[in-house]
């Protein structure tokens, strides 16, 4: 069973005695042996004296290399026995080496030479298939995958809904229709040609590199905020594949998403069925476009019931992520490897 990064959500006979004393065996039985399973669950003092896992990155997925020389998965995320380095002269220590597919160069020249025995190596990645290349050099080479996909061995999602009691409804003033950022354009991509098309019908305020208008890090949310919609377009479709489009420029930012990405179904998975709308479920873009133009209030205000069970939690800190693998290490398979790596990210 993969360990993922928490996404979401008989009468009883009168016992007789002999029942009583076997029930009461069973349960002291299942007290103790938990202790034998499971040390980590153990006295404080068990806790302090177990070696903490060793996790290696054998290269930060980032350009910037955070400072990790301390205890940072217990002092930011509260997880303990828990140590990541990025020292590659402590392979020999390490339970864990991490390899993110952004570093991997085409053959093995860089890669450990040998892999020790219960030592485990993570193949890491946060793009889809579309953008990832040259995976079946690594065939047989990774235990465990960590991706974006719910059926990784563990689960990185982009971002998630969190229980939020105390949750209000924020809507903020909308003085723009619908809005799109944009990096990275290409004609060839599905998102290009499904904005093409609803342009026609109504006019898309864009901004960011494609169309010589980038957004400061602080401009970013207080600009998209100011739309109704936003169109939360993938760059590729796959399963899973729901990015910061999705939880940070658009739920974050408090405007409705207009998604195209998986199918309706798999983003019910993450978010609840009435906070977005899907590019598919209309018959048209130019239906589409009528929805979004003739909505009223009320209806629109709809699409934020959502906030007053949640509140939006996104994953930007690959310290987090990485350290995550401490909290997944006793659950996961030990000794299995990917056979077709391709074949398994492209299902």
């Amino acid at each position: 069973m993969p360990w993922a990064l928490p996404l979401r959500w008989s009468p009883w006979g009168r016992p007789g005695v002999k029942a009583l004393v076997t029930a009461s065996v069973f349960v002291t039985t299942l007290w103790n042996l938990r202790f034998f399973l499971n040390p980590s669950r153990g006295s404080g003092e068990d806790s302090k004296n177990r070696e903490p896992l060793v996790i290696l990155v054998w290269e930060w997925p980032s350009k910037q290399v955070p400072n990790i020389s301390r205890d940072v998965c217990h002092e930011l995320y509260n997880i303990t026995g828990c140590q990541l380095t990025t020292e590659q002269q402590l392979l020999h220590q390490a339970n864990v080496v991490v390899f993110p597919h952004s570093r991997l160069q085409p053959g093995r020249d860089k890669l450990p030479k040998e892999r020790l025995p219960g030592q485990n190596w993570v193949w890491l990645s946060l793009e889809s298939p579309s953008n990832t290349r040259a995976l079946a050099a690594w065939n047989q080479t990774f235990n465990w995958v960590m991706t974006y996909r719910q059926d990784s061995d563990i689960f990185i999602p982009y971002g998630k809904l969190v229980p939020n009691q105390s949750a209000t409804v924020n809507i903020p003033a909308k003085t723009i229709l619908v809005s799109w950022v944009i990096s990275n354009y290409h004609r060839t991509q599905k998102r290009a040609e499904v904005y093409k098309n609803l342009s026609r019908y109504l006019h898309v305020n864009i901004y960011g590199k494609a169309n010589n208008k980038p957004l400061c890090k602080d401009c970013l949310l207080p600009t998209i905020s100011k739309s109704k919609f936003y169109l939360a377009f993938e760059n590729s479709i796959h399963r899973d594949y729901i990015t910061e489009k999705l939880w940070r420029n658009s739920l974050l930012a408090g405007t409705v998403p207009v998604v195209l990405g998986p199918p309706r179904a798999n983003y019910e998975q993450f978010v609840p069925a009435d906070s977005f709308i899907h590019v598919n479920d209309f018959d048209s873009l130019e239906e589409l476009a009528t929805f979004l133009k003739t909505m009223n209030s009320s209806r629109y205000q709809q699409f934020f019931t959502w906030q007053k069970r949640f509140s939006v939690k996104l994953y930007t800190d690959w310290r987090e992520r990485i350290c995550a693998i401490c909290m997944a290490y006793p659950r996961l398979p030990h000794g299995h490897l990917y056979p077709d790596l391709q074949s398994w990210f492209n299902s």
